[in-house]
């Protein structure tokens, strides 16, 4: 989920929401195959914004998440081909309503204290109970779920069946006892068991980590001593993707995520890059009483007087494709295509005609008017997404003002865009926004249930068709739902709920140093520093 997320996912630089999950391969180009592994020195690389609050359990949003991958770890590792390891855990079971993990022996936080069966069990209790309101309680961790803990074991009990448990588990980050006892110390410190330290925070300007010593449960066998790790890594706040592209043309950063024409520069450069299949565009409209959103005949028209096609190539210059599903990031747990038969027919005269037979008519300066009131839209988009989202967020403003709108255009940034949503404002008509999860069940707690703050549902979506399909599938195990997830989001598509509009592989590049990345960006125990 990388809003998470965020949500904001999954987690590369135009996502804002996203749920975090395993590293994807990394793909290199002329030299960089030839590249020689050296370790020690700093990797550098950038995030278009600063996430503010650190937090790795209260927040979907990417840049944080992205973070909290140098400082904490999960008890699971998942590929991006789905293949689950061990991290914190050494071995684990799913079966019926309950899951159990076998925790490695002498695991340490970077305080030096040690990091138990007990510790653990806490973090999932945090998660599952929903009166804590975590961002990640429904999309990762089931509610309502209880864990307990004996010796070196963990055992999770849940409340109701949960067909993809161990993808979202595999996705929580686990918090040292002082962090969890003391979160307010979260937002600027990180207290966890992973491979690096928070030791500087300067808002607005960068993150800085140390590589911790004494590590050696990471994922395939990673430790402290593995040859090519840097000693420290730095996270720069760059919110221009040009800029981040020279820098790493120039050697000033390691890696950045880039998508536009910097991206095609990039690749043109043959520089190092690793690839993520990414959702880019995705519209959701705010259903809350007294906006227009409310109204579906709003919906369907705006869905349809915009060219779906058109906006995807703008947005993603010309390299992205039609989006099929509303879970697309590695590992993909339900592939299909659940959108283009779902969507209402396209055209000005339709979304027009739909306007008008819903009591939408004609007003005083081209603007429509229903019982007296305006149809007046405030649209916020990502800036993340560079000068492809810019251009296509003017391009649907610029076609709904011909349907009839007064639109007020807003580009905000990933942190920004976030809080608007999922903060409580919910101060939007259309949100721009990429979600970014793996499994169909992981969005549920988006488009159902509570709205911010008490849950994630921020469209404040009711759909029972959708409601009682999701409890259908919940039921089945595993790959069994897909054909009824894939049918419970079609409910969301015809009904004008959320319309995903554009995929994308998307491209961490990398120079002087390689990795591997996924929706969570960059996975730190992959990074090799390189020489030449």
């Amino acid at each position: 989920m990388k809003l998470a997320g965020t949500i904001a996912g999954v987690c590369v630089a135009a996502t804002a929401l996203a749920a975090c999950g395993g590293g994807g391969g990394g793909t290199a180009s002329g030299s960089a195959k030839k590249a020689k592994v050296v370790s020690g020195g700093t990797f550098t690389m950038a995030l278009p914004t600063d996430p503010g609050n650190l937090d790795p359990q209260m927040t979907a949003n990417s840049g944080t998440l992205q973070v909290a991958n140098f400082a904490y770890d999960t008890l699971i590792h998942i590929g991006n081909t789905g293949t689950l390891s061990p991290e914190l855990a050494s071995a684990w079971k799913a079966s019926g309503t309950t899951v159990s993990f076998t925790m490695r022996p002498g695991l340490t936080c970077a305080d030096g204290s040690p990091f138990t069966a007990a510790d653990a069990a806490a973090n999932l209790n945090f998660v599952t109970n929903v009166k804590n309101k975590s961002p990640l309680t429904g999309a990762f961790a089931p509610p309502g779920a209880t864990a307990t803990a004996s010796g070196s074991t963990v055992t999770l009990k849940l409340a109701a069946p949960s067909p993809f448990v161990l993808n979202g588990l595999a996705s929580i980050p686990m918090v040292c006892k002082a962090g969890l006892a003391n979160r307010s110390t979260l937002a600027t410190k990180t207290d966890g068991t992973g491979l690096f330290q928070l030791t500087q925070d300067v808002s607005s300007d960068h993150l800085a980590f140390t590589k911790r010593s004494g590590y050696t449960w990471g994922p395939a066998g990673v430790t402290s001593s593995t040859p090519g790790l840097p000693d420290k890594v730095t996270i720069k706040f760059v919110a221009s993707l040009t800029t981040a592209a020279n820098l790493v043309l120039s050697g000033g950063l390691n890696a950045a995520t880039v998508t536009g024409p910097d991206a095609k520069r990039l690749a043109g450069s043959r520089l190092f890059s690793s690839p993520t299949q990414a959702l880019l565009a995705e519209m959701w409209f705010n259903h809350a009483k007294g906006r227009p959103g409310s109204d579906p005949a709003v919906r369907r028209a705006l869905t349809q007087a915009v060219d779906l096609p058109q906006l995807m190539k703008v947005i993603s210059s010309g390299e992205g494709t039609a989006a099929t599903t509303f879970a697309v990031a590695a590992p993909v747990a339900c592939p299909g295509n659940s959108i283009q038969s779902a969507l209402p027919p396209h055209g000005m005269a339709q979304a027009k005609a739909t306007l008008q037979a819903a009591g939408w008519a004609d007003g005083a300066g081209g603007t429509r008017t229903k019982n007296g009131k305006r149809l007046s839209l405030s649209f916020i988009y990502d800036t993340a997404g560079g000068a492809g989202a810019s251009a296509a967020a003017e391009l649907a403003a610029s076609t709904w003002k011909q349907l009839g709108a007064d639109v007020s255009m807003k580009a905000q940034s990933d942190t920004q865009i976030s809080q608007t949503v999922l903060g409580g404002s919910g101060n939007f008509d259309i949100a721009w926004l990429p979600l970014n999860v793996s499994s169909p069940d992981q969005i549920v707690p988006f488009m159902s249930g509570p709205a911010p703050t008490a849950g994630n549902n921020f469209g404040q979506i009711s759909n029972p068709a959708y409601d009682a399909k999701v409890a259908q599938a919940t039921k089945l195990e595993g790959k069994a739902g897909c054909s009824t997830w894939l049918a419970a989001e079609s409910d969301l598509v015809s009904n004008a709920d959320v319309i995903p509009f554009a995929n994308q592989v998307v491209k961490t590049f990398g120079k002087g140093a390689q990795f591997t990345s996924g929706f969570s960006a960059i996975d730190p125990t992959t990074i090799r520093m390189t020489a030449g």
